[in-house]
């Protein structure tokens, strides 16, 4: 008598280094998104600062990219990341992303005042809430295609049944 799973070995599910790039991407995808939404909703800009460029804003999305990549990855090389980790993933992203933005406003102007202002005004206005919600949708996408075995589906013929 065999104790075999008489559906078959479990299936691997998806690598961590799949995970971490397709989650990258759509959290990348969800915040420019959110941003632009955002923008148009309120008919302001992101950074209203005039004279800054688009160095801040470019700068800290590539920080919060890598940040979320990083995190991710330390989370999802485990065979079964727990789901709390995305609260880490979610909120050292924002951090990375505020902290990016007001240091490279401070390069840009010089002046510690309007880094601040810059970095209030993400806050107050709502661009790091959407940072954040969109890490965290993400970063629970990323756990969650790690957790799950699934594979393809297979029709009855396909099977390889001994019997």
């Amino acid at each position: 008598m065999t104790t075999s799973d008489p559906r078959g070995p479990a299936p691997a599910g998806v690598s961590a280094i799949l995970a971490t790039t397709m989650t990258t991407i759509g959290f990348f995808a969800l915040a420019v998104f959110g941003l632009g939404a955002l923008s148009i909703a309120t008919d302001a800009d992101i950074i209203p600062v005039p004279g800054l460029g688009q160095a801040p804003g470019i700068t800290g999305m590539i920080i919060a990219i890598i940040v979320f990549a990083g995190i991710l990855w330390l989370a999802v090389r485990i065979a079964r990341p727990r789901f709390r980790s995305v609260w880490t993933i979610a909120i050292a992203t924002t951090l990375a992303h505020l902290l990016a933005v007001g240091f490279t406003v401070l390069v840009v102007t010089g002046e510690f005042v309007t880094a601040l202002a810059v970095m209030g005004g993400l806050i107050t206005g709502g661009a790091s809430l959407i940072v954040l919600v969109a890490a965290a949708i993400a970063g629970w996408a990323g756990v969650a295609l790690r957790r799950t075995r699934a594979s393809r589906p297979r029709w009855p013929w396909e099977r390889d049944d001994a019997g």
